[in-house]
């Protein structure tokens, strides 16, 4: 019954019986590690002692979760906040690595007219992605990772990233802007 349950539901019964947390640690924890490797914790034992304690915090601070809210923006801006925690800790700059999950951003940024479906130009494409994602400050690499990726709602965006929406699609915006001028100009013709 429980895998067929909504996170709320789940989160409810969590509440008076704490193993019924790990059907939540189940359901997220393969979207979460593929959200860290995207925001680019290289090194898959990082991204488990992240993922470890992101599932802690949320174990701990169950009883201050809002039911009426979304579990997966919670569950989300705990695993985010553990990733910038990491990266400032250990003072390291993000390794962008991207999936074929990027063609949405592909596809945002080229040119609509320009061919992409040749695997070798579509290979290469990705490439100079990632260069030009590593290049941008995280606030917009974040932004980018979470609605191109992660295919989140700019409502879930704003509940991960604790900012306003309008805020969100600013700096969406801005980001998409700013990868444009990070890209060589052979790529966006």
């Amino acid at each position: 019954m429980l895998p067929d349950s909504t996170d709320e539901e789940i989160v409810r019964r969590a509440l008076l019986d704490k193993e019924k947390f790990s059907f939540l640690i189940t359901r997220y924890e393969v979207k979460l590690t593929r959200y860290l490797v995207r925001l680019g914790v290289a090194l898959p034992e990082d991204r488990e002692d992240i993922l470890q304690n992101a599932f802690i915090k949320a174990y701990i601070n169950l009883n201050s979760f809002d039911i009426s809210l979304s579990f997966s923006s919670w569950m989300y801006r705990i695993a985010h906040n553990e990733v910038m925690n990491f990266f400032r800790t250990k003072r390291t700059r993000p390794q962008v690595i991207l999936s074929e999950d990027g063609e949405a951003l592909l596809t945002e940024l080229h040119d609509e007219t320009a061919d992409t479906t040749d695997g070798a130009e579509l290979r290469l494409s990705r490439e100079i992605l990632e260069r030009g994602l590593a290049t941008l400050n995280s606030k917009y690499r974040d932004v980018l990772t979470l609605r191109f990726f992660e295919n989140k709602s700019y409502a879930q965006m704003s509940d991960i990233l604790e900012v306003p929406i309008g805020t969100v699609s600013t700096l969406v915006r801005r980001a998409k802007k700013a990868l444009r001028r990070a890209l060589p100009e052979s790529f966006m013709s």
